[in-house]
């Protein structure tokens, strides 16, 4: 179980970060979005830190207090919610 944990872990946070970089692509192009729902949905099934890394990295929805205070108040119940199911 802890195997396929790590593996869930790196999977979607890296799927996290990707989805939210091609957001900010589609952003800069002005074309067709990424829901902020899908967003959110990625953050909440354990991509916080994922989407919090390409978030300040890219600088893509710094201004929206949602993501400033969502994602990381995402990242610690993803936290959390690893170290309980990790020991």
């Amino acid at each position: 179980m802890r195997e396929i944990l790590i593996v869930w872990f790196v999977f979607i946070n890296l799927i996290g970060y990707l989805v939210m970089s091609d957001d900010k692509r589609r952003a800069r192009k002005r074309r067709e979005r990424i829901p902020e729902r899908t967003l959110f949905l990625l953050a909440w099934i354990g991509g916080a830190l994922g989407v919090l890394i390409a978030m300040y990295s890219k600088r893509h929805k710094t201004r929206h207090m949602s993501f400033v205070i969502g994602v990381p108040l995402l990242l610690f119940l993803n936290a959390a919610l690893y170290v309980y199911l990790l020991l």
